[in-house]
């Protein structure tokens, strides 16, 4: 064979070839399906069997769970391939998912749907799809859903999770309901379309009432990208009661450095009970931690308990300025339901730091008020009542604290027994008018104390000795008679008795401290005394109906009220040597002369003694009320009080040797308005002063009536609060407008409405559970016009006192010192400029040192995502702080910026 020829038959092989592997293939296909290829007519049915058959028949499509309802409020549409068109605010729903828009596509057979809105006339797109999944709403612009699957594809998304919104321009729904998004945004502005601020997330995905999971993000505000970018974060949103995390705060402080404080772990320990376990740590090392928790249960007892730990150190390390300080705080409030026990209660109110705790934590710091308090006081109470036997216990443990010299005055207990009054002679089945010695009754009152006063830092090195400790018994017994029907006659008779543990023997020793030796003997003592008296009292009345052409027709008639009491006392002297409860020592003095000195070895303990002297007083005492009946508009009759009280008071010692008088006691109240009354209490001196022998002013032995005169006024103080405000300017300057023409018109106006307040002019703005501010209508002025409001209110405090001036010389002829006044105004206020702005502040004056008070000034400013706030303090603690922080209780230590003026040194203001 020629070469030519060769070359031409092997295309020829190569055809044939693939012509054989191509039938070959096909063969292997038809066996593999050997009925997909087959004519069903030729196939004899009762040749194949019907195994195989079952086996390779496709596989029919699973149903859904549960049926698809769906609804349009214009028409739904039906094609071919299974679909159906919903138009006009259609609605699926299936199971818990819900799905609503102005269009909706579906597919019967996938089980897929296609939802968008439409825009309207001027090109706004309005009925964009709003998928709820269970409570989780979402809003997107483009969706599609699988109700088989549950997943889907969203455009646009927007859905709150927590106090903040999610928006994504792409995303994806997973079967367990979590969100993948990709080129997202989270604020917690309410404008989530175009919010003030916002993180822009490139990729995150969201655990719907869970969480959010995000990689880099970076921080934009206003459109304003700024250079603060995370690589990753983590926002937390559970609404239900559990355990997690505290994010911290940051700040610096000049003394200590930067710091993390206030961040921990909270554990919800039951719906009764939780713990929130806080720490703090300074670049400087200083360090803290504290642990708080709040316990209640209902109808029972609830409360809350604090215990602060701080370690402070200031200066550099093996400086000469520098410093360790280890403090602490506790501080408990417990409060008991009434319905708990009807017969016993228990409270607490416990507030124990260290003296120098709130000079050095950062949160009381910038704190004026808290700053300059020196006392701290603290209280547990329990007392229990025995009805059937009218016995009442109440046992109290009182703490107080001067965290200004450390001191420290504990009472523990402070336990106190009384007995309701009984009348031992009353019969049990009384018949007839009552008996004279049924009147009789008697009553028991014991008090029971152990106190010490020291240093906070050696409270638990002191003894039992060294402790202040007694009991307190007293009986008084008493009856009522009435004399000649208009005199009352009341006798009584009082029983004291006081035990101690201890008593103090004193002597005369050069040697030891003011020459006096105190010896202290351990031991039970009891003293007692006693004294009787009997009190005369009775009422006259008398009535004055004024003269109507002179005080016109309104009046119709004055009574006056006068209630005279004189009663008798007698007690007899219990510093008689044979009681024992005074005693004497001798001594001799540089000029050779011999001193006695008489003491009480019982004086300076919890009760004192009995005093010294025979008593027989007499006290006259007057009372007078003085009232008016005038006819209001409606001819009702009112009562109008004129003089509420004005009594006096006087007793004379018939047992004394020299000034047997008492100083002249007078009371006067005065109801001036239905919320302000008046008071006053002041004393006249009965004794003038006198000149002794050293040309020193000394108390004279004369009254002041043997010279003409009446009593020398001793000194008044008192006080006047008030506070403006809206209300009260309108009732005193305000028109006196017709109510009822007012009500109608105001009607009328309301009915009128009125496009919403400019978000910076509003004054109806309000804010939901959720911190959304919500809008309202503007109000309406009667005149039509749109009513100005803006709230403010203006406390006033005057106090003032009236004293003898000693410091000064005294009159030589009336003998009278001049009287010095002290007066000083308190004035704090508020106003609310808008909606947004708001401004405290607080002051006073002294006019007796011409000095300002502490002067303190806040100043708030409501900007919609965050708020700014800014505090000037003039005065002993100079200072200054502003802040600007997100309102979100999320973000709010996260995006902030604070500024504050150092707390060890003043501010030089220029």
């Amino acid at each position: 064979m020629t070469p030519l020829k060769r070359h031409r038959f092997i295309p020829f092989l190569l055809l044939f070839a693939c012509l054989m592997l191509s039938l070959s293939s096909g063969a292997q296909r038809r066996r593999r399906n050997p009925a997909s290829g087959r004519d069903t007519l030729n196939v004899d049915t009762t040749l194949v069997d019907t195994l195989s058959v079952d086996t390779v028949a496709p596989k029919k499509k699973q149903p859904l769970d549960a049926p698809v309802v769906y609804e349009a409020n214009d028409s739904i549409v039906f094609t071919e391939g299974g679909y159906a068109h919903l138009y006009g605010d259609g609605k699926v729903n299936y199971e818990k998912i819900e799905l609503t828009s102005a269009v909706i596509t579906m597919n019967m057979d996938s089980s897929t749907v296609y939802a968008r809105g439409v825009p309207d006339s001027v090109g706004v797109e309005t009925g964009t799809p709003i998928f709820k999944d269970g409570e989780t709403p979402y809003e997107s612009k483009i969706m599609r859903y699988n109700f088989k699957t549950k997943k889907g594809f969203i455009n646009n998304i927007v859905t709150q999770q927590g106090e903040g919104y999610v928006t994504s321009e792409e995303s994806k729904k997973g079967a367990g309901d979590e969100l993948y998004l990709r080129r997202g945004k989270y604020t917690t502005c309410d404008q989530h379309d175009h919010p003030h601020f916002y993180l822009k997330l490139s990729m995150a995905k969201v655990r719907p009432k869970k969480n959010v999971v995000f990689g880099p993000a970076q921080l934009v505000v206003e459109d304003v990208p700024l250079p603060i970018a995370v690589p990753f974060g983590f926002f937390p949103f559970n609404s239900s009661y559990s355990s997690g995390f505290i994010m911290p705060t940051y700040g610096d402080e000049m003394n200590r450095g930067f710091y993390l404080r206030d961040g921990g772990y909270y554990f919800a320990i039951s719906d009764r009970m939780d713990l929130k376990l806080l720490g703090e740590i300074f670049t400087k090392g200083s360090w803290g931690l504290s642990a708080q928790s709040n316990y209640n249960k209902r109808y029972k007892y609830s409360g809350n308990f604090n215990a602060s730990y701080l370690v402070t150190k200031t200066g550099e390390k093996n400086m000469p300025d520098y410093s360790v300080t280890k403090d602490f705080k506790l501080s408990w409030s417990h409060r008991q339901d009434a319905k708990a026990s009807p017969n016993s209660s228990f409270s607490a109110n416990v507030n124990f730091a260290t003296s120098s705790y709130d000079r050095r934590s950062i949160s009381s710091l910038y704190d004026p008020n808290q700053y300059s308090n020196n006392t701290k006081t603290s209280s547990v109470s329990y007392s229990r009542n025995f009805p059937e036997i009218g016995l009442n216990l109440s046992s109290t443990f009182n703490l107080s604290q001067n965290t200004k010299d450390s001191s420290i005055n504990v009472t523990l207990p402070d336990l106190n027994i009384s007995l309701n009054r009984i009348y031992p002679f009353k019969r049990k089945n009384a018949a007839g008018d009552e008996r004279w010695y049924e009147k009789i009754s008697f009553q028991y009152t014991g008090h029971l104390t152990n106190s010490i006063n020291t240093k906070d830092n050696l409270i638990l090195k002191q003894g039992i000795s060294k402790w202040n400790n007694g009991m307190q018994h007293n009986i008084p017994v008493s009856a009522t008679f009435t004399l000649f029907k208009y005199f009352n006659v009341v006798p009584s008779f009082n029983y004291t008795e006081r035990w101690y543990t201890r008593k103090i023997e004193q002597s005369y020793d050069p040697n030891a401290a003011g020459n006096v030796k105190r010896d202290t003997i351990n031991g039970f003592s009891r003293v007692y005394d006693y004294r009787m008296g009997i009190q005369v009292n009775t009422k006259l009345y008398g009535m004055y109906k004024p003269w109507k052409k002179l005080f016109g027709d309104k009046i119709e008639a004055i009574r006056h009220v006068v209630t005279p009491s004189v009663s008798v006392n007698y007690a007899p002297d219990f510093g008689a040597s044979r009681y024992g409860y005074y005693k004497t020592y001798q001594y001799t003095d540089e000029n050779g002369e011999v001193r006695t000195v008489e003491y009480s070895p019982f004086a300076g303990q919890a009760f004192s003694p009995p005093g010294k002297g025979k008593s027989e007083s007499f006290t006259f005492s007057l009372d007078n009320n003085v009232e008016m009946k005038v006819k209001t508009a409606n001819d009702s009759i009112k009562k109008v009080s004129l003089i509420d009280q004005l009594s006096a008071r006087l007793t004379y010692n018939a047992a004394a040797e020299t000034r047997p008088w008492s100083d002249l006691s007078m009371d006067l109240r005065l109801k001036l308005t239905k919320s302000y009354t008046f008071s006053m209490n002041t004393t006249f001196a009965t004794y003038g002063y006198k000149f002794d022998e050293n040309g020193n002013v000394v108390d004279n032995d004369r009254t002041e009536w043997s010279y003409g005169r009446f009593g020398r006024f001793k000194g008044y103080s008192g006080s006047f609060s008030y506070t403006l405000n809206n209300d009260t300017w309108k009732k005193w300057f305000g028109p006196k407008d017709d109510s009822n023409s007012g009500k109608d018109k105001n009607k009328g106006n309301e009915n009128e409405a009125l496009e919403q307040y400019d978000d910076e002019n509003t004054d109806g703005e309000e804010e939901d559970k959720s911190g959304l501010r919500k809008t309202e209508a503007a109000a309406i002025d009667p005149d039509g016009y749109m009513a100005f409001k803006m709230p403010w209110s203006l406390s006033l405090s005057y106090s003032y006192s009236i004293s003898e001036d000693r410091s000064k010389e005294i009159n030589k002829k009336t003998m009278r010192y001049p009287y010095a006044v002290s007066h000083s105004l308190n004035v704090s206020g508020n106003i609310k400029l808008g909606s947004r702005w708001n401004i405290n502040c607080s002051s006073g004056y002294d006019f007796n040192t011409k000095e300002m008070s502490m002067t303190t000034v806040n100043i708030s400013r409501d900007l919609h995502c965050f708020n700014m706030s800014c505090g000037l303090v003039f005065g002993p603690f100079t200072s200054y702080n502003f802040s600007i922080r997100a309102a979100s209780n999320l973000l709010t230590d996260a995006l902030k910026w604070d500024q504050r003026s150092n707390t060890g040194s003043s501010v030089t203001w220029y």
